[in-house]
């Protein structure tokens, strides 16, 4: 025996969770990433989903989002990783942080080709790494 509409309890959790999802307090959750996780938060934030759930015997609620994270990668002309962040350039300690490794001597001719190879080299592995992967199998052909 039903007490009442079951659409009626969705739409109005429905109601609630979007509520909640618009009193949260992005600049408290955008420390608390800095804090924990060293990375801060693009404009661009999805909803993805939010939910009444049981955590460690609590009612909680949970929310799902979809982040972009700015992602700087370091590293030497012998391939070597120097440092990773995912602080925004604006940031004063970033800003510290590139004046004082921005000491590096300049690149003499001889080396400039090799530059050139490695920037094209880069280029080239971020366009397979951004191309979609094929399951076809290879060809084998004869005299090879």
């Amino acid at each position: 025996m039903k007490l009442t509409n079951p659409e009626t309890i969705q739409e109005s959790e429905k109601e609630f969770i979007d509520t909640i999802n618009a009193e949260l307090d992005w600049e408290a959750i955008e420390k608390m990433l800095l804090e924990k996780h060293s990375f801060t938060l693009q404009e661009e934030i999805d909803y993805k989903d939010g939910d009444l759930i049981v955590y460690n015997d609590n009612i909680a609620y949970k929310f799902d989002f979809e982040i972009k994270v700015p992602l700087s990668v370091i590293f030497n002309r012998q391939g070597e990783c120097l440092e990773i962040s995912t602080l925004r350039d604006d940031f004063e300690e970033e800003d510290d942080l590139l004046q004082k490794e921005n000491t590096a001597p300049p690149i003499s001719p001889d080396k400039d080709d090799k530059v050139a190879q490695m920037a094209s080299n880069i280029a080239d592995m971020i366009s397979e790494i951004n191309q979609p992967e094929t399951n076809q199998p290879e060809t084998n052909q004869e005299g090879e």
